[in-house]
């Protein structure tokens, strides 16, 4: 048994020597690129399933029609020819013969790998117990006129996979399936806010202040408005508008954009889900959140002790629950002082030889110490709790202890995926908070906000109780699809030009 495909030889030669097929088929009168349409019976897996109890020999009594990519091709002998068809659900061997195609069976010497195919036949389950289609007609339906990776030793090196994506997905069968796991999980998501009365809502890309998050935006500028404008950083503040308008309950998935560093978890523009609901709190959002990623990981299929990056994750209800004090205090001895006294808390940060760019707020230097001392013993979901309120501009102050406000982050193999809180709605507290954050934003911090004062205005108008939720679904799919960088749960992650 030998490849029918390339072996050898040069791109620009194996390409000169598919264009001379595309010519033998439009000479034949078999242009694949006038094709316009071609009519499936079936999807692979449909036909896979449906024959699932064919038995060894057995051929069925109906034919298919089936229409995908060409997988490398085998000759038996000059009559006879094994190969596999790709579509998006499954693949299925082909067996092409002179006997059943007839005059049909010169196409086969002008196929190769990668090649659009229709074809239609009858299924039979062959000695060796392969599910496989007898092909009585065969139709290119577009010529792949450059080679695809080899087999073996194809495509593999991380930068060419992420710059040519779509070849990625030909090649590497478990990348579709990641991406085709992403878009049930999101679909997933979208079902269980909706059966709940949530309203999903589109807001501004493009906004004049963008603000929400503790991030430095991208900057734009708009030639007919001759105004600067800024890629939005969260979608909070104007869905939180929603809320003030009446819509009781909204959401949105959409993209985000933060001119960050490009790492393992962080990719300049992602995907967030964020939710608000009136007249609830931060325990409700809790409860939803759990309810939320358990619909998650039913739509990915995965089960309850799931592996990822070589730990065990156990994923089942109720998740765990600690205070923020208590787990800094648990997993890095430091006491709340040591958090909130400014002085005290960079010491610590000197003492744990962390980076701290210049001009950082108090605040930053306490995510760092967070993100030393307490992320990496996160395995399991866990729900942190009490924020202070130095790093929670949005959040509703506890009752019981203003130096706190009501506010929970998910955990789950040591990632934050989500991040929540009873929303403020008091307008002169989120005045002064913004008052705040323009004084760090003014001493050098480039991440600290821009104030949006129209929502403070919003708010005036009166927003009721509001808990609010937001979830990076990137990282929630990397965990549930086991992929260890957020560059590979994305189709087309950023990528320099090539020719840097």
């Amino acid at each position: 048994m030998t490849p029918h495909d390339e072996s050898g030889g040069s791109e620009a030669e194996l390409i000169k020597v598919r264009r001379a097929k595309l010519d033998a088929l439009r000479q034949a009168g078999r242009d694949p690129f006038a094709v316009t349409k071609f009519e499936r019976s079936h999807d692979i897996v449909a036909v896979r399933e449906a024959h699932e109890q064919l038995g060894v020999g057995e051929h069925a009594s109906a034919t298919v029609t089936l229409a995908g990519r060409l997988q490398p091709l085998r000759r038996m002998s000059r009559k006879t020819v094994f190969a596999d068809l790709a579509d998006q659900t499954a693949r299925i061997q082909l067996y092409f013969r002179e006997e059943s195609m007839g005059d049909g069976f010169s196409t086969i010497d002008l196929i190769d790998r990668g090649d659009l195919l229709g074809v239609r036949g009858t299924p039979f389950r062959t000695k060796m117990g392969e599910l496989t289609i007898e092909v009585k007609e065969a139709q290119v339906l577009a010529k792949a006129l450059r080679p695809l990776p080899e087999k073996w030793h194809g495509l593999v090196d991380p930068e060419a996979r992420y710059r040519h994506r779509y070849v990625d997905l030909m090649v590497n069968r478990p990348v579709l399936d990641t991406m085709l796991a992403r878009s049930a999980i999101i679909a997933a998501l979208r079902r269980y806010l909706d059966e709940r009365g949530y309203v999903e809502v589109e807001t501004p890309v493009l906004l004049s202040v963008a603000g929400g998050a503790s991030a430095r935006p991208f900057s734009t500028h708009s030639h007919a408005l001759d105004i600067g404008l800024k890629l939005r950083i969260a979608t909070e503040l104007n869905l939180k508008r929603c809320i003030v308008g009446g819509i009781d309950r909204v959401y949105e998935i959409g993209r985000t954009f933060r001119n960050e560093g490009i790492d393992r978890t962080h990719n300049p523009e992602f995907t967030m889900l964020e939710l608000y609901e009136a007249y609830t709190d931060m325990e409700g959002m809790l409860r939803l959140c759990e309810g939320m990623v358990l619909a998650a990981t039913h739509a990915a299929r995965v089960r309850e002790k799931h592996e990822y990056a070589g730990k065990e994750v156990t994923l089942a209800a109720p998740f765990a629950r600690m205070s923020y004090f208590d787990a800094m205090q648990t997993f890095g001895n430091l006491s709340r002082s040591d958090i909130l006294d400014e002085s005290r808390a960079r010491a610590e940060a000197r003492r744990l030889k962390l980076r701290i760019d210049d001009g950082a707020s108090h605040g930053h230097v306490i995510d760092k110490l967070f993100e030393a001392a307490v992320e990496p013993h996160l395995v399991n979901p866990t729900f942190i709790t009490d924020y202070p309120v130095l790093i929670s501009p949005l959040a509703k102050r506890r009752a019981d202890d203003p130096q706190l406000v009501e506010r929970f982050e998910l955990f789950i193999a040591n990632m934050e995926v989500a991040n929540a809180f009873s929303e403020l709605n008091d307008p002169d507290d989120q005045r002064a908070r913004f008052q705040a954050q323009a004084k760090e934003r003014a001493a050098g911090d480039a991440e600290a906000p821009e104030p949006d004062w129209d929502y403070v205005e919003a708010l005036e108008y009166g927003m009721p109780p509001t808990g609010g939720i937001g979830v990076g679904l990137d990282r929630l799919i990397m965990i549930l699809t086991n992929q260890e960088s957020i560059r590979d749960v994305l189709l087309f992650p950023l990528q320099k030009p090539e020719s840097q």
